[in-house]
């Protein structure tokens, strides 16, 4: 008699769990503290439409989708992001502004004032060179001669991947990458999920990412999205079926004033299960929009607030 399949989330708790229980504490850059472990691996099959959304507490794929999209445009200032509603990039600029400024302004006006204000926008919300930059902009320099350089064209990585898979499928080289060393001072936050890789074995696209650091309570559900959605965009404009997805986090982490989260979450039972279809097929990585994605079967139990450490 064959066993009920164990529900994938399983995998996300019991790593919670573990953390909680037996994590090493210690005081980190936000001054807020963790309990972290080293070296986890979630994975989860995309057969079948399947999609890892977390059913243990409501995730916003939309908004985690809206991120991605914007990664993939080069963007790097939250002006697009804040006339969408994402406000998950503006507690960074936020916090530049205050202490630079000495004004106290709230979350809401300061984002209103993004959307409202090109020049205010320029001045104050821009992220630096981080994650869509380095995908789709990398920079290059060529010498000019008596030891000077000057800027060359940018290199999309997303787009030389896309290429890779369709010309040389079996290739151990479809990277992208978003840890540039010479960049990462200029940078609001260097890039926590940093390496993507992928692979391609009997006409399925399976994806990996490497995170060096993950808020597991609050990051993870946006970036095991994110991993899951940007294989199932590049095997649909490969031409192959979506395989699995593989998360390893480096320093996987829970934040100490995130009790009731764990607290909260842990108690819960994963149960059912989400899909995704695209509703067409864009001429591009470059050209699809949130309407394009149709989530189907998401009955998640109700969302847990936690604050976020900056």
């Amino acid at each position: 008699m064959n066993q009920p399949t164990r529900h994938w989330e399983w995998q996300y708790l019991d790593l919670m769990r573990r953390i909680w229980e037996h994590g090493d504490e210690r005081v980190d850059r936000t001054g807020v503290g963790t309990r972290s472990l080293f070296g986890e691996t979630i994975r989860f099959d995309l057969a079948h439409g399947a999609m890892p959304l977390l059913t243990t507490k409501r995730v916003y794929w939309k908004t985690a989708s809206r991120e991605l999209l914007w990664f993939l445009t080069g963007e790097t200032n939250i002006r697009p992001l804040c006339a969408q509603g994402v406000e998950i990039w503006t507690d960074w600029p936020l916090d530049r502004y205050r202490r630079e400024t000495g004004d106290e302004i709230d979350c809401a006006a300061f984002s209103r004032r993004i959307v409202e204000d090109e020049a205010f926008a320029a001045r104050w919300g821009d992220l630096g060179p981080v994650y869509g930059k380095q995908w789709v902009d990398w920079p290059t320099y060529q010498a000019e001669g008596d030891g000077l350089f000057r800027r060359g064209p940018g290199i999309n990585q997303v787009a030389q991947v896309v290429d890779s898979l369709t010309r040389n499928p079996g290739s151990r080289r479809h990277i992208i990458e978003g840890w540039n060393v010479a960049e990462l001072d200029a940078m609001a936050l260097p890039p926590c999920h940093k390496t993507y890789q992928f692979h391609v074995a009997n006409g399925r696209l399976s994806g990996m990412l490497f995170q060096r650091s993950c808020d597991l309570g609050l990051g993870f559900a946006f970036n095991m999205w994110s991993l899951a959605l940007l294989t199932r965009m590049l095997a649909q404009q490969c031409n192959l079926e979506p395989g699995e997805v593989v998360w390893t986090g480096a320093d996987v982490h829970l934040y100490l004033n995130h009790a009731p989260l764990v607290e909260q979450q842990l108690a819960r039972t994963p149960e059912g299960s989400a899909t995704l279809r695209f509703t067409r097929r864009p001429a591009s990585m470059f050209d699809y929009r949130i309407e394009d994605l149709e989530v189907r079967g998401y009955a998640p139990q109700a969302h847990i607030a936690a604050p976020v450490a900056v």
